[in-house]
C-alpha cells in the first residue's frame, strides 16, 4: 500500500478518480489497522470543506475508523457529523446516513443521539426526486442500528 500520508493528501485532489482511489485504499486499511485513525483530525477538517465530495470522504473515513476511536474523538464531533444528515447536497446526506450504522456499532454511547437525529430529519428540504431516496436511507440506517 502507498504511504498513508500520501493517500490522505490525495483526498484533496481535484482529480476525482485519484481521490476516490485514495478513499478506497484508506477505507480498506481502516478495516485492518488503526494506522489511518492517526489522521482523524484531517477527516474532521474534510467534513467542513466547501466541496461536497471532500465532505463525503471525511464522513466515510470518520465512520470507517470508529472502531479505533479509543480517544473518543467521534464523541467530541458527533454534533458536527450529524449535521450532514441534512447536508445541502443530498448525495452527501446519503453517504453520511449510510455511514452512521458503523459509528453506532462501535460507539454504543452515541446510538441514542444518532437515532434521534435520524428520526428528526426532515427530507422535505430536498427536491421531490431526492426526498424518497434520503428517506429510504434513513429508514435503512435505523433498521441497522441496534438499540
Amino acid at each position: 500500500m502507498e504511504n498513508i500520508t500520501e493517500l490522505i493528501e490525495r483526498l484533496y485532489f481535484k482529480d476525482g478518480k485519484a481521490a476516490y482511489e485514495a478513499l478506497q485504499l484508506l477505507e480498506t486499511e481502516s478495516e485492518k489497522s488503526n494506522e489511518v485513525y492517526k489522521f482523524f483530525d484531517r477527516f474532521v477538517e474534510l467534513i467542513e470543506d466547501s466541496n461536497s465530495y471532500r465532505r463525503i470522504r471525511g464522513l466515510i473515513l470518520i465512520a470507517a475508523n470508529a472502531k479505533w476511536d479509543t480517544e473518543y474523538k467521534i464523541n467530541e464531533i458527533i454534533d458536527e457529523y450529524l449535521k450532514h444528515i441534512l447536508d445541502e447536497k443530498p448525495i452527501t446526506s446519503r453517504q453520511c446516513i449510510k455511514a452512521l450504522p458503523n459509528i453506532a456499532k462501535y460507539k454504543p454511547e452515541l446510538v441514542d443521539c444518532i437515532v434521534e437525529a435520524l428520526e428528526k430529519s426532515d427530507t422535505r428540504i430536498y427536491k421531490d426526486s431526492m426526498q424518497p431516496l434520503v428517506y429510504k436511507d434513513i429508514m435503512s440506517a435505523l433498521k441497522k442500528i441496534d438499540r
